[in-house]
């Protein structure tokens, strides 16, 4: 593939010259064309679905509706209308030889993104890597791969249209002897984010040979203080598990302060209409045993509690104080996304300064932690690691920087 890399690696050599105004208006066409293709993109997404069981949990990331294509076609435009992170002076200063530095923001070049049964991650990469300079290598996986290769080839047309290498935005094919290819491409790719399970993030981590961004694995949790309130604290739970599984800001086990056991029947109260499988503890399964259904609830085994379900599964562990609750977590969590509900300034504070987590809400659904909520438009990812980007990671997050020096025939003396 080493022809092909050179070509992806070509096209992004002149890709930061091409002003804003100009990015704006191909993401503002592909946008329009997403939308009049929304019968093809249907149709090449009902391929897909085909070949998976409704029941696997990949099923709902993997589907397409005529609303969801609209919101990825809003999501190009609001992207289109946020500044360009190229055009900002990070750092400016004359120096007293008279030299100026500036240290201004800069493409990583070339982005590999692999990732697995999301469809609309094609077109959110894409547009985002547009507006920062970056070109980008897609590797999806092969249970999308009739809707990848619709949207990307909608994209790859309006490229050529307005007159910009189309090899800016590539797809590569689904089998995973091109997932080795892109992890070492050294030389020629600058950076690789997988988004998607455990598993592919840590395949990703110990093969690639290009720096990597560890984004998506979600194993969130929420703990209801002593202090909580129980209306909260239901809205919460209810919104963060069942509003869509599939996600890696879902939750996964509520951790509830024994003293507080008495209103579990309720704050789980609305779990049971989802039909949500409960994993509940010795002390949290004797409550809700009389309240919950029996065919949902479930004694905890080994192995429920650090697992990120993406299904409408959640385990629960009940804990003597916020310090038990806070070594709960730090054993289990994936340092993406943790809750706390409480009426204790205190006890918030607490939570919030001592949890090792990329975003850690107070009496806030974890449901939150997305790119597109947090006024950034598109997300390329949940970055769950601390170097360079840490959280949703957008425009700002996709760029490097450098230092620009000037002068007038200054040279070094010493």
């Amino acid at each position: 593939m080493k022809d092909l890399f050179e070509k992806i690696q070509n096209a992004g050599k002149t890709l930061n010259l091409i002003d804003d105004e100009k990015v704006n208006q191909v993401l503002l066409s592909i946008a329009d064309r997403i939308t009049s293709g929304i019968d093809l993109i249907l149709s090449e997404n009902k391929k897909d679905l085909d070949r998976m069981e409704p029941e696997n949990p990949k099923y709902d990331r993997l589907k397409l509706t005529p609303e969801r294509i609209a919101g990825i076609a809003e999501d190009m435009r609001h992207v289109a209308r946020l500044p360009s992170p190229l055009g900002q002076v990070l750092m400016q200063e004359i120096l007293p030889n008279g030299m100026e530095l500036k240290k201004i923001p800069a493409p990583f070049g070339v982005i590999g993104i692999i990732y697995e049964a999301r469809p609309n991650v094609t077109p959110d990469v894409f547009s985002l890597c547009l507006k920062s300079g970056n070109v980008c290598v897609l590797k999806g996986g092969s249970d999308a791969e009739y809707s990848n290769r619709a949207i990307v080839n909608i994209i790859r047309e309006v490229l050529s249209a307005e007159k910009i290498n189309p090899d800016t935005c590539t797809l590569l094919s689904s089998d995973r002897e091109a997932t080795v290819e892109l992890l070492n491409a050294t030389g020629y790719v600058d950076l690789i984010i997988p988004r998607g399970s455990r598993s592919l993030i840590q395949y990703v981590r110990d093969h690639s040979k290009i720096p990597v961004i560890e984004t998506g694995a979600g194993i969130c949790h929420t703990y209801f203080d002593k202090s909580g309130d129980k209306e909260k604290g239901r809205a919460i739970v209810t919104n963060a598990k069942t509003r869509r599984v599939s996600v890696c800001n879902a939750l996964d086990c509520l951790i509830i302060h024994q003293e507080r056991l008495q209103d579990l029947p309720y704050l789980c109260g609305k779990l049971m209409e989802k039909k949500v499988i409960i994993y509940a503890d010795v002390s949290s399964y004797n409550v809700l045993n009389s309240s919950y259904p029996s065919d949902l609830l479930q004694p905890a085994y080994d192995g429920c509690y650090g697992t990120e379900f993406l299904d409408y599964k959640m385990s629960i562990s009940t804990v003597q104080s916020i310090e038990e609750a806070l070594a709960h977590i730090s054993k289990y969590g994936s340092k993406h996304s943790e809750c706390i509900v409480s009426e204790s300034k205190d006890s918030v504070d607490l939570f919030q300064k001592r949890v090792d987590a990329a975003c850690v809400y107070a009496n806030v659904s974890t449901a939150f932690t997305d790119g597109a909520q947090f006024g950034m438009g598109a997300e390329i990812g949940i970055s769950t690691q601390k170097m360079h980007a840490r959280g949703p990671m957008a425009l700002k997050e996709l760029t490097t920087y450098k230092w620009l020096i000037s002068g007038d025939g200054q040279v070094r003396t010493n």
